[in-house]
């Protein structure tokens, strides 16, 4: 089975200058989902416009029909479960069943300081992402969920009637140490990576893959351990982010070399980000449409 096709669109446009376009033409492409950074500001959009993704989510979920939606990814950074629970839980509902909820530590970007905090350190995100995973699971499978813990705490969160998708929508974890891919492998349907961020700069595509196939190895030792079958959870690449990036769109056949040998080691859904012009997101669209239209015929 050929992966499946997915998309990121940025939430840059003003919906009535753009964006709700991009999601009914996703639609319209045949993308298994589209997705949407869950941040405040991102790198070298900081200066200029962008959209809270839930909002934007939530008007995409009323301009389409079929299309699955979600985050790539939601992260503790300023989210709380509580909260986060609540807007889901209404998300998949107005969806129609259609959310996946991307879920990461996050990072030590504008989001890590934003309210006020200092960054925390790689062991204190690890730690509330420990904490974050497993409180969002129960609040969004539980009636009424109690919680003391050492980042989080809920007192009778009532979440009547749960999720449209039982027991609840499903989680895509981003991770690569081993306290994340536990994670991945207890709460997860699915996996996401970006690849070995070591790479980027200067490493070659045959590098990435090994590195890919290395972390695959790691979420089966994590699956082993608590006695699932890796192979029950999706494995998802969200590009942009390899050695190969800079041609990756560049034509259909490239992009079907390139998910091709990705397929070979597992992933099962292949992300590109929807072209933006005059950012590192820059793509020629109609090459973008053909490889949406195309590829997935040469890749069965």
């Amino acid at each position: 089975m050929s992966p499946r096709l997915s998309t990121v669109i940025l939430p840059v446009d003003r919906w009535h200058e753009g964006g709700r376009a991009k999601w009914r033409r996703a639609e319209e492409l045949g993308f298994h989902t589209a997705y949407t950074y869950d941040h405040l500001t991102w790198r070298s959009f900081r200066e200029g416009p962008w959209f809270g993704a839930l909002p934007a989510l939530t008007a995409a979920a009323t301009a389409t029909d079929r299309l699955r939606l979600g985050t790539l990814v939601t992260s503790p950074n300023f989210r709380h479960p509580v909260t986060l629970a609540k807007e889901l839980i209404s998300l998949d509902d107005i969806s129609g069943g259609r959310i996946t909820l991307g879920v990461g530590a996050g990072g030590n970007g504008f989001d890590a300081t934003a309210l006020g905090q200092e960054a925390w350190t790689p062991r204190e995100r690890a730690d509330r992402f420990a904490e974050f995973v497993p409180l969002l699971d129960r609040l969004l499978t539980e009636d009424a969920v109690t919680h003391r813990g050492t980042h989080y705490s809920a007192d009778e969160a009532r979440n009547i009637p749960g999720c449209v998708q039982r027991p609840r929508l499903p989680f895509a974890v981003a991770a690569t140490g081993p306290r994340g891919l536990r994670l991945a492998a207890r709460h997860g349907q699915a996996w996401v990576t970006t690849g070995d961020p070591k790479l980027y700069e200067e490493g070659t595509p045959e590098q990435s893959i090994e590195a890919l196939r290395g972390q695959i190895g790691k979420l089966d030792k994590a699956c082993t351990e608590i006695g699932r079958d890796v192979a029950e959870m999706d494995k998802i690449l969200l590009t942009g982010f390899t050695p190969e990036r800079s041609g990756l769109l560049e034509s259909v056949d490239a992009f079907v070399d390139f998910a091709g040998r990705h397929q070979e080691i597992g992933f099962t859904e292949i992300v590109l980000h929807w072209p933006i012009p005059d950012s590192d997101f820059a793509a020629d669209q109609s090459v973008f449409e053909s490889i949406a239209a195309e590829a997935a015929a040469q890749l069965g």
